[in-house]
């Protein structure tokens, strides 16, 4: 039997070709298991640069696969095989179990997030343009910032965004979620050309870490029209016309909200943007009712 480099026989080694092709990986998982000091080959051939495996080493090859198949950290399995005891299997596999119902908990929220987007998208995509409706609005939870703007697109928004982000640990996805406000005390004055806050619509099962505002259920007017913010104005106003024929007076900040915009397409034939504006029957005389 030819011997390589070293003395070893080679007779009793396999290229690192052959054992990936054995053990259904590919050769490249094999070197980044090498690098990462999991699994060194038994032997290097000095001229070549070949890569050697011992069949003595095919046990420790399969408990990798093993581990990672559980999405074990390599860090972890190379600190397992350089110190195998039953007592550490078990508790690497016990912390692991609680990392994948971890893991499982948060796919589940980014299910649900994916879910709440499609209705959402699937909502503007039926909208019924340029109609004003009486609607009630279900109890929601905003985070939001005082900040006066006056955007034109989304992109003008990212400051704000920014702000409303920066105690997160975790990325929230704003995608589709954020919204801009006018003051009640603004939209008395017919003041469409600036908003007074920025504001994030959380989902049910976002964990926001910052000041949250519960809102509660409110009959609002709404539209729904083809544009952007920059579009805003007229629509403000043809609500406010609707409010003053109906006899009805506002009740609390607007809510702006994007629903397909520059995010989600180029096409600005596809923009849709609401308006909610909270009101309240007035009594008779005139006077609001409270």
């Amino acid at each position: 039997m030819e011997k390589g480099g070293g003395g070893m026989d080679n007779g009793s080694l396999f290229k690192i070709g052959d054992v990936a092709r054995m053990f259904h990986i590919s050769a490249g998982t094999l070197r980044h298991y090498e690098k990462a000091g999991v699994l060194e080959p038994e032997y290097v051939d000095e001229k070549t640069g070949y890569r050697y495996y011992s069949t003595r080493q095919f046990e420790c090859l399969n408990t990798i696969r093993y581990l990672r198949a559980l999405d074990m950290p390599l860090e972890q399995i190379a600190d397992f095989l350089r110190n195998r005891d039953v007592g550490r299997i078990q508790e690497l596999l016990r912390q692991q179990k609680e990392t994948v119902i971890k893991k499982q908990q948060e796919l589940q929220i980014i299910e649900r997030k994916i879910d709440n987007r499609l209705k959402q998208l699937q909502d503007a995509l039926s909208s019924e343009l340029e109609v004003i409706r009486m609607t009630e609005i279900a109890p929601r939870r905003i985070a939001w910032i005082r900040n006066q703007l006056s955007p034109q697109t989304y992109l003008d928004l990212e400051t704000s965004i920014r702000e409303l982000e920066q105690e997160q640990g975790d990325a929230v996805v704003f995608l589709g979620k954020v919204g801009v406000g006018i003051g009640k005390e603004h939209l008395l004055r017919k003041a469409y050309d600036r908003y007074d806050m920025v504001f994030l619509l959380l989902d049910e099962e976002d964990v926001y870490n910052g000041a949250v505002e519960e809102l509660p259920a409110e009959i609002c007017v709404t539209i729904r029209f083809c544009g952007s913010h920059r579009d805003a104005p007229a629509y403000y106003q043809k609500l406010e016309a609707y409010i003053a024929e109906n006899d009805l007076c506002i009740a609390g900040f607007s809510k702006e909200i994007t629903m397909i915009d520059d995010g989600f397409t180029s096409n600005t034939d596809q923009f849709v943007t609401e308006i909610q504006i909270p009101v309240r029957r007035k009594k008779a005389g005139g006077t609001e009712h409270n």
